[in-house]
């Protein structure tokens, strides 16, 4: 079983940064198909991707977030990261940590982000 624990949101004013974290409980990037991610739910909406890596390190970047914002993992600790720049209001949403281990997915809890105008 894979535990998935992220931190790091929190309320921004628009333009600000955060940088959210997420632990896992194993290590994720052993196999050549895995994968950690983000995706993010606001209110009344699906939840929709923001950005995944896979272990050879291909990224899937939504446009919406481009150019803004940064995924990046440190491999000896099980953790990714998500550097959010310039965020704007409509980046408000719980931003869940996803992980794709030997075919089976996981996610975690989930962190709020609140981007104020």
């Amino acid at each position: 079983q894979v535990q998935l624990v992220e931190s790091g949101g929190g309320l921004v004013q628009a333009g600000g940064s955060l940088r959210l974290s997420c632990a896992a409980s194993v290590s994720i990037f052993s196999g050549s198909d895995n994968a950690m991610g983000w995706y993010r739910q606001a209110p009344g909406k699906q939840r929709e991707l923001v950005v995944t890596i896979t272990t050879g390190g291909r990224t899937n970047v939504a446009d919406s977030v481009k150019g803004r914002f940064t995924i990046s993992r440190d491999n000896a600790k099980n953790m990714m990261f998500l550097q959010m720049n310039s965020l704007k209001p409509e980046d408000t949403a719980v931003y869940y940590c996803y992980a794709k281990r030997y075919m089976a997915d996981y996610w975690g809890q989930g962190t709020q982000v609140t981007v104020s105008s």
